[in-house]
């Protein structure tokens, strides 16, 4: 698609180029998201209605906002497409510092937002930029550079170990003081499985588990409000109109739709029982809604995107493409391990986190950088098949349809 359109502009197109574009653009990924996109606007605007009329009487703002997101998404998307991974590779260590920058500028009284006691976003023309979306992308950009310069040392426990997790404590260290655990676990599963794939001793793993459930523990004792959702999570029906009721209201949601759901827009739970359900528990308003089974094929689409996400990455290690490969397998983690939380948390299976359901919750900053991450993805790909197809014509055909 795109590349038929680079063509076109620079005169190329001849048949036998059309042809190996089509071959080159990956569009089932771009076909998955813009579906997740149509379907996360739907849900969006069925969960937000009555809340947009009482906030700002008017039944679609949530909806309006969403869509024009969507859009703003898609060309961010095909923003990404043209950009050379390369670039990043090249200028890895570079992203660190901006991150490191929007990170401690959040922080700052009159550059940073703060709602509800949380300063979390850096308010722009026409958007709140929720800056731990943005790290979450540029620490995958980053950690992906740092392991593959240092890949022939990534068994030694300097390189592989020492060096990395202080970097992620630093990260760490600026995302608690917003304060944003949830974001915090997310680049914390995303860096330390990409440590693993890159060929970790083992041994080390369990020492560094057991180090940061030490650390989750003390920063769970230590704040009232974390202690405060755990007592929710672990006793919800003892204090169902307390810190349960925003757990309880998420299952009963699940038990009102059963397999096949009440019919979309038929919900009850949206209607002021169930809070944030246009946003982080937007997925038990999708079982409401669509039952059980729609959101099993919910999560088969997501399944998708990650098992795509390993096979782009384990294509990119055969062409010793390396960077590329854990930058792929930094995105499958990250978009896995969030899918895994919010629907873990909508179900009561673990503690209330405030991450959204990638390309469906409501909110700018994630689905902006989340259709660019996707893009990247399949830029990946894109050049993995050309450099494929110029060592080896045929295989294409024999490796990238496995």
């Amino acid at each position: 698609m795109l590349y038929r359109l680079k063509l076109l502009l620079s005169g190329q197109n001849t048949k036998k180029e059309r042809v190996r574009a089509k071959l080159e653009i990956d569009i089932s990924i771009v076909f998955v998201m813009l579906g997740l996109l149509i379907f996360g606007w739907v849900m969006v605007t069925s969960a937000s209605m009555v809340v947009a009329l009482d906030d700002y009487n008017n039944p679609y703002f949530y909806s309006i906002r969403q869509g024009f997101f969507a859009v703003i998404a898609i060309f961010l998307f095909l923003l990404a497409l043209l950009v050379p991974t390369k670039n990043y590779e090249k200028n890895y260590n570079a992203f660190f510092f901006i991150m490191l920058i929007v990170l401690v500028a959040v922080l700052v009284p009159g550059v940073g937002k703060s709602v509800n006691g949380a300063r979390r976003w850096i308010p722009l023309i026409i958007i709140n930029i929720q800056v731990a979306e943005l790290a979450k992308l540029l620490a995958i950009i980053f950690f992906s550079g740092y392991i593959a310069e240092n890949l022939p040392k990534m068994t030694n426990f300097k390189e592989g170990i020492l060096t990395p997790i202080t970097l992620l404590g630093c990260i760490a260290v600026l995302l608690l003081m917003q304060p944003d655990f949830g974001s915090t676990v997310v680049i914390s599963i995303c860096v330390m499985g990409m440590l693993f794939v890159s060929g970790n001793k083992v041994r080390w793993y369990g020492l560094l588990i057991g180090a940061m459930l030490i650390m989750a523990t003390m920063l769970v004792i230590i704040s009232p409000y974390r202690m405060h959702r755990i007592t929710g999570f672990l006793h919800p029906w003892e204090n169902a109109n307390g810190s349960g009721y925003q757990l309880v209201q998420a299952l009963i949601g699940f038990g009102r739709g059963g397999w096949f759901g009440d019919g979309l827009g038929n919900g009850v739970q949206k209607q002021f029982f169930l809070p944030e359900a246009h946003t982080d528990f937007i997925t038990s308003v999708i079982a409401e809604e669509i039952g059980v089974i729609g959101l099993m094929i919910l999560l088969m689409v997501y399944l998708f995107i990650v098992f795509r996400a390993v096979n782009i990455a384990k294509m990119a290690f055969e062409l010793k493409r390396y960077y590329q490969a854990f930058l792929s397998y930094g995105i499958s983690f990250w978009i896995g391990f969030q899918v895994f939380v919010n629907i873990g948390v909508n179900t009561g299976l673990l503690p209330t986190k405030g991450l959204t359901l990638p390309l469906i919750s409501y909110g700018g900053s994630s689905l902006l950088i989340m259709c660019f991450t996707l893009g990247i993805l399949v830029r990946v790909d894109f050049e993995n098949k050309l450099l494929a197809d110029t060592i080896n014509p045929k295989y294409i055909y024999k490796k990238v349809r496995k």
